[in-house]
């Protein structure tokens, strides 16, 4: 098999059934199968899959263990040989899935590739970083952010300054759609699973380049993101206190005390 698409759903039936129906209508010329796996959502997301796409494979998860333990459910259960996670806000465009598949059909290096994401406007979404420093987190939640250095050192970190119209390494992409070499997967692991939400896409592709592989941006390949990073809401001290923030931050926390310790 060619390919493996992996669904994660948690509370977002509609958007799942919006995305499937979209990948269906690609026609993709490849041997594909798309997993669906629910963080136990409790939202009736089985009986649609099995009702309206009963040739998709469906795991209900019994707890919510967050975003990679929710996908690696879905890896462990694939056969492809590569692995597309794809949020289910998403849109795939027209060759988007064919132009990544063939990056990895012809660079052997390259573990993982993302596409250009874009906004329902036709702007584009950055999606491609460089890996973060220490107070990177820190500039982009607090005020401090306002800082002319800050700012600097933010620009960098996104990428601004750089053409997302052309094809390029990079430190790390965004979760929210990645195609990954199976066989890569094998030799550095899944995701891992200390990271309910947020850094376990920067942490996985730094592992993919600290075992040799390479990680590409691929600006041809274009998907609709309908939903920005809960984390990336404005800075403030009202902002500390949500939800999606705190879990940020715990990840944070607990990325650079791994990678960093010494």
């Amino acid at each position: 098999m060619d390919l493996s698409i992996i669904i994660l759903n948690y509370k977002t039936k509609g958007l799942v059934k919006q995305c499937i129906k979209g990948i269906k209508l690609l026609n993709l010329e490849l041997d594909y199968e798309i997993i669906v796996v629910d963080n136990a959502s409790q939202d009736g997301v089985g009986q649609m899959i099995k009702e309206q796409f009963s040739e998709a494979k469906f795991i209900a998860g019994k707890v919510n263990r967050g975003y990679a333990a929710g996908n690696n459910l879905g890896i462990r259960r694939s056969k492809g040989k590569y692995i597309m996670i794809l949020n289910p806000d998403i849109t795939v465009l027209p060759q988007a899935i064919e132009k990544m598949f063939s990056f990895l059909e012809s660079y052997p290096k390259a573990a993982v590739v993302g596409p250009k994401l874009i906004n329902p406007d036709g702007s584009t979404q950055l999606s491609c970083y460089h890996f973060p420093s220490l107070l990177v987190p820190i500039y982009r939640r607090t005020p401090l952010g306002r800082l002319p250095f800050a700012k600097k050192i933010l620009r960098w970190y996104q990428m601004m300054d750089w053409d997302h119209s052309k094809r390029r390494r990079v430190d790390w992409l965004l979760g929210a759609c990645l195609m990954i070499r199976t066989s890569a997967i094998e030799k550095v692991g899944l995701m891992d699973e200390r990271f309910f939400l947020y850094f376990e896409d920067i942490d996985w592709c730094r592992r993919f380049w600290q075992a040799g592989w390479e990680v590409y941006y691929i600006a041809d390949a274009e998907m609709v993101h309908y939903y920005q990073r809960l984390s990336a809401e404005g800075p403030g001290i009202i902002g500390l206190f949500k939800k999606s923030t705190r879990i940020h931050i715990v990840s944070w926390i607990k990325y650079f005390a791994k990678w960093f310790r010494s």
